[in-house]
């Protein structure tokens, strides 16, 4: 395909793209959440209350995190690395060590066995334990792939870069826990871990029973409107999978070009929410996007993605 990516974005400004505003304000807007729930210490039904939106925010940096590893915001280099910082901060862990196994081994091998994150690796029943397990599954090969990328192919930039973000990160949860530790755990590190979670757990959604060999049912998608703004466009997942450089803000006319025509209409819903409830509380049926039970390979443990000798099937 034809690279839909501009190649110098706006080199007068500072931000690459004025859309970027947006992903400059859910993070003010998180850091500002963060900030109130701790001075304000609410009590009773309200302290779960505030976890809960905090973890909200905390999902959409996640958000903002995946955006950043495919794509950078500003013009300057330096700018770039101390986003980053920032984003990290945010989304609770060093965002460099997202690119790995999301960049390196999700994205080139989706749901084949170098893919750390394929879906097949949860087999329950009941479908719905096959959601809330997925970001489980997944999470020890995740980490044994990137710490093994880190020893063996990491550069040294992302190194240099990897190790600002892990010392700011950690240092500053060490502070906060040392100054006030209850309202660290509910107002930091426990909203930052159902965001992870949740990052990870939505693949879970994008690609559980599409066929990862065609050339656009590969994803499912979700065009609803407050979800995509809120969310920068997360929903056309499959645009994203086609050219993952391209900036969020141009994936819904890309999508429109280049996935719609051909994709099959179970892959665009309009509600993740009815989405979700169809699929895994009533009925929960787990199939393919046609309407199939779905199959898996009889032998399924993880391929090498860091120096695969052969991928098991094209890399797209």
């Amino acid at each position: 395909m034809e690279s839909l990516s501009p190649t110098g974005g706006n080199p007068g400004t500072l931000l690459r793209f004025s859309a970027d505003r947006r992903t400059l304000a859910i993070l003010f807007a998180n850091t500002a959440l963060v900030a109130a729930a701790w001075v304000a210490n609410p009590d009773g039904a309200w302290r779960p209350l505030a976890m809960a939106v905090l973890g909200y925010t905390g999902w959409l940096c996640a958000v903002v995190a995946h955006n950043t590893v495919h794509t950078a915001v500003f013009n300057r280099r330096w700018l770039n690395s101390l986003f980053q910082v920032w984003v990290s901060l945010s989304y609770g862990f060093p965002i460099s060590d997202y690119i790995p196994g999301h960049n390196l081994s999700h994205h080139r091998f989706l749901q084949a066995r170098e893919d750390v994150m394929r879906t097949s690796k949860v087999r329950f029943r009941w479908n719905l334990l096959n959601v809330m397990a997925f970001p489980f599954a997944v999470t020890p090969s995740i980490v044994r792939g990137n710490t093994r990328y880190g020893k063996l192919k990491g550069s040294a930039a992302w190194r240099r870069q990897l190790r600002l973000e892990t010392f700011v990160v950690w240092g500053v949860k060490v502070g906060l826990l040392a100054l006030d530790w209850r309202n660290a755990l509910c107002f930091v590190v426990i909203p930052q871990l159902f965001a992870n979670l949740g990052i990870v757990g939505i693949n879970f959604l994008w690609h559980d029973g599409c066929d990862p060999d065609h050339p656009v049912n590969h994803s499912r998608n979700f065009t609803g409107g407050l979800l995509n703004y809120l969310a920068l466009n997360n929903g056309y997942h499959g645009m994203h999978h086609e050219e993952p450089s391209l900036h969020w803000s141009l994936l819904p006319a890309a999508h429109a070009r280049h996935i719609r025509p051909g994709l099959h209409p179970a892959l665009e819903q309009r509600s993740l929410l009815r989405y979700a409830w169809r699929t895994f509380v009533y009925p929960g049926r787990r199939e393919t996007f046609d309407g199939k039970p779905i199959t898996f390979r009889e032998i399924d443990g993880d391929l090498d993605w860091v120096t695969p000798e052969q991928s098991s099937r094209r890399v797209a």
